[in-house]
């Protein structure tokens, strides 16, 4: 068998939904035929980097799966009622009182919600990852996007910084969870700010090629309805936290477009203003996979939830291995300037 092809992974959060990341990455792993070397990852894409970080050094591959079956299962079993209902066409929802609590976060601040800051996540965490072995002998280049609340700055913590706190950072939401404050400074949800963080993955790393795992839809499909409420803010929020990445990517390509009015410079070496070797890009996208479950589903804590979504991002991923492996250390799988110019 050929060596592992190189890949970098940029992880996009999403709450309940980095489950099909999970899956994703449950069958990248299985299959051998690629390798990481820089994982990027926000909010539950940052969790997922951080568990299969851990996993790799424990045992490999398969400790790698190991781990990341075990935090999954693990954050189900946190949720002590079943916070979701399935209607009898398959749909998946909220539970009344779950919709109530997202309801009161509206009106009153995490402090005096939850006084106590009582957050399971960070027991499980602690659990489950060394963040000292993992600061001194990470196996991959890790970064992990928070936003830094006074300015609405991207902050990316990368292995040498990383610690619980940074981790739950990443996945703060302000109004439901406890700000960590990390060196005397506020974070919250990197999703603000970079979801995921693409650029640290370009600098100083081995891999030319980075795989977007993506779980919010770059495009909403027109039939979607706005027409109450609650679709209407859903739109804003998934708006609002891809805003960050789709400029990032959106500079990536106007970029590359100045390179190819250019193509001399790239056999100039750096010291004289040459370019660096041009980045190549892959995609995985969760959308169509999960555009029939309701925005409000990304806090659904379910085992049998979890379950389903690491199938679909087997599947999606296993679609992606076919077509698209031999690309990698190649040439694009996707057309950037079609996905976001």
């Amino acid at each position: 068998m050929s060596a592992p092809r190189l890949l970098n992974l940029a992880l996009q959060g999403g709450g309940a939904h980095g489950a099909f990341t999970w899956g994703v990455l449950d069958a990248l792993l299985e299959d051998g035929r690629v390798a990481f070397d820089g994982l990027s990852g926000t909010s539950a894409g940052a969790m997922n980097a951080v568990v299969l970080a851990q996993g790799w050094m424990d045992g490999g591959r398969d400790g790698a799966r190991a781990a990341l079956r075990r935090f999954w299962t693990s954050l189900a079993a946190t949720m002590p009622m079943d916070v979701t209902h399935h209607d009898v066409d398959g749909g998946v929802h909220l539970a009344p009182m779950v919709k109530l609590w997202m309801a009161w976060a509206h009106y009153v601040t995490p402090a005096q919600f939850n006084p106590l800051d009582v957050n399971p996540l960070r027991e499980l965490l602690v659990a489950q990852v060394d963040f000292e072995r993992l600061r001194r002998h990470a196996p991959f280049r890790l970064f992990v996007a928070a936003t830094h609340a006074d300015s609405g700055r991207l902050r990316v913590f990368d292995a040498r910084e990383l610690s619980v706190d940074a981790v739950l950072a990443s996945g703060c939401l302000p109004s439901v969870f406890h700000a960590p404050r990390i060196d005397g400074q506020t974070y919250w949800d990197g999703g603000y700010a970079g979801n995921p963080a693409v650029f640290p993955l370009l600098r100083g790393g081995r891999a030319l090629d980075t795989l977007l795992v993506l779980l919010s839809p770059l495009e909403f499909a027109p039939a979607q309805p706005t027409d109450t409420a609650r679709a209407l803010h859903a739109r804003i929020a998934e708006i609002a936290f891809t805003a960050a990445f789709r400029r990032e990517m959106q500079a990536l390509v106007r970029e590359r477009a100045q390179r190819e009015r250019r193509p001399w410079h790239r056999w100039l070496p750096r010291s004289w203003g040459g370019d660096r070797p041009e980045p190549r890009f892959h995609l995985i996208e969760a959308g169509p996979a999960l555009e029939h479950l309701a925005g409000e589903t990304r806090l659904a804590v379910n085992g049998k939830f979890f379950e389903t979504l690491h199938q679909l991002g087997r599947e999606t991923a296993g679609r992606w291995l076919a077509q698209h492996v031999d690309a990698v250390g190649r040439r694009d799988s996707v057309d950037l300037a079609a996905k976001f110019a």
